[in-house]
């Protein structure tokens, strides 16, 4: 049931782009197209919604641009956002400019600052999980983790050749500052030998293990991937104790840092962007408000903005046991 008639809706990305935060853009405004629905675009983010420099969006404004990695609104991090005076600021452009809703694209900061807005103005918001480290709870996947995904396996795989020709030990860091979800499917998608992840207390006799286990198999050449965030160290730390252990090894590092933000979404990412941007509308128009739009087990639910701050994805454990039977 509709509960409120929403005439405009304002939608914005903020925080880490994503590949994929096109197609949800695009989504959402040929969704309010198709209903009747005014649709403003909000320029870098939360300090474009501070500075009211929003353009009006039509089927026509969001053509080839599905394809297309980043995001046409642009993204920032606002510090003024986080202040009373920048967030009275930016309902008082919501007011003079009519705007009923919003349509939040990010991860935890952007659904913390909406929710934040939302309890002080009372401006009704779905948030949409535009982050590669698919650590948002209440959504089997986020928008650009599948691109991701893809994008370090490449990269990966033609490290392996170069690893291969030359028998060496290579540690790979892929993104994951708090979450390990990247650095566990590329390292079983790639044939890593081992991952190194936030979630997996592992310590460096763990590590040596893995090598002489390797020794022992015949293996001439490694891959170990590392996430960003892992509290061992850097992939630089962990290469230097492992040489003073292994002198003999030749080990090389690769950090494939921000690669993995940009580029063509995947087929995947862009459908489920185009899902979740067509469900933020679909939910503001039936009265729902601060929630996230999500998928999961293939069908569109809505999750209290709350637990999708609050909580975090978990690991799956049977893919840690994968990588370790997978790795001989």
């Amino acid at each position: 049931m509709e509960k409120k008639k929403i005439k405009k809706i304002g939608i914005l990305t903020s925080g880490g782009d994503a590949p994929g935060m096109n197609a949800a853009i695009r989504a959402a405004v040929r969704t309010c197209a198709h209903f009747g629905i005014e649709a403003v675009g909000i320029l870098e983010g939360y300090d474009g919604l501070i500075n009211g420099e929003f353009i009006t969006m039509g089927p026509r404004d969001v053509k080839h641009i599905i394809n297309q990695g980043g995001t046409i609104l642009k993204s920032a991090r606002s510090k003024e956002f986080r202040t009373e005076e920048g967030r009275k600021k930016a309902t008082v452009q919501c007011k003079k400019n009519q705007i009923d809703a919003l349509v939040t694209i990010g991860g935890d900061g952007t659904f913390t600052g909406a929710k934040v807005f939302f309890e002080e103005y009372g401006i009704p918001f779905i948030g949409v999980p535009g982050t590669i480290d698919n650590d948002i709870f209440g959504t089997d996947f986020t928008i650009g983790f599948d691109t991701a995904n893809n994008t370090a396996v490449e990269a990966i795989d033609k490290i392996r050749d170069t690893a291969t020709s030359h028998n060496r030990l290579f540690f790979v860091e892929v993104m994951g500052r708090d979450a390990g979800f990247i650095a566990l499917n590329a390292g079983i998608a790639s044939g890593a030998l081992g991952i190194m992840i936030p979630e997996k207390k592992d310590s460096i006799d763990d590590l040596f293990e893995l090598f002489e286990k390797a020794k022992r198999s015949g293996k001439t050449s490694n891959i170990i991937v590392v996430a960003e965030g892992d509290e061992l160290g850097s992939v630089y730390d962990l290469a230097k104790v492992t040489k003073m252990k292994y002198p003999e090894y030749d080990i090389k590092v690769a950090v494939l840092g921000h690669i993995q933000r940009g580029g063509t979404p995947t087929c995947a990412d862009r459908v489920l962007a185009s899902r979740l941007g067509y469900g933020a509308i679909l939910g503001l128009i039936h009265g729902k408000t601060n929630v996230m739009a999500g998928v999961q087990s293939n069908k569109l639910v809505y999750t209290k903005i709350e637990e999708a701050i609050k909580k975090h994805n978990e690991i799956d454990k049977e893919l840690l046991e994968l990588i370790e039977i997978l790795s001989i």
